[in-house]
């Protein structure tokens, strides 16, 4: 029977945490990240200190689609974090009247909303690689509705949120 020396053991720990390091950075720089919601903004389907976790690679295979929530750097500070619904991509025409969403003309269905809002919003046609947002709050979301915001480039947008992960007790696919 061989016997490993300290050396080797220790070589062998060090190579293992190095390759567990570079592999974790990969993983959260490309595929996949944790993020916390902080605010009302997505009630209530989101609600202020869950944790989700979001594909970073989605968009790289296909368009960011209406319904998708999405996180994406704030313009006006990139280091802060939004998240958000799409309700809208590029070549598409949006409008709101009296808090309805029309995508194209066509009323949108929204069955996560408590209240619609009552907010307008002029016809507007998505630029090309944008994307328009609106929390589900939308009488407490800043959004794709103010110049802050406005339509968002894909450039912006981190990745799509696909698990609601904590509380447990709410443990959901989105």
């Amino acid at each position: 029977m061989e016997t490993s020396s300290p050396r080797k053991v220790l070589r062998e720990a060090i190579e293992t945490i190095v390759i567990a390091l570079v592999l974790a950075f990969i993983i959260r720089s490309f595929v996949v990240e944790t993020i916390l919601v902080d605010g009302p903004s997505m009630e209530p389907s989101l609600r202020s200190g869950e944790r989700l976790l979001i594909n970073k690679f989605i968009y790289r295979f296909r368009l960011a689609q209406t319904g998708d929530v999405v996180v994406f750097r704030y313009p006006d500070d990139p280091r802060r974090d939004f998240i958000k619904r799409v309700v809208a991509h590029e070549g598409q025409i949006v409008e709101i009247r009296g808090g309805q969403v029309y995508v194209d003309g066509v009323p949108l269905k929204e069955d996560y909303l408590l209240d619609p809002g009552r907010s307008d919003y002029p016809k507007t046609k998505i630029a090309p690689e944008a994307i328009f947002v609106l929390g589900d709050n939308r009488n407490n979301s800043q959004d794709s509705r103010f110049n802050a915001v406005g339509q968002v480039p894909m450039k912006n947008v981190k990745g799509m949120a696909f698990l609601r992960f904590w509380p447990v007790s709410r443990l959901k696919l989105l």
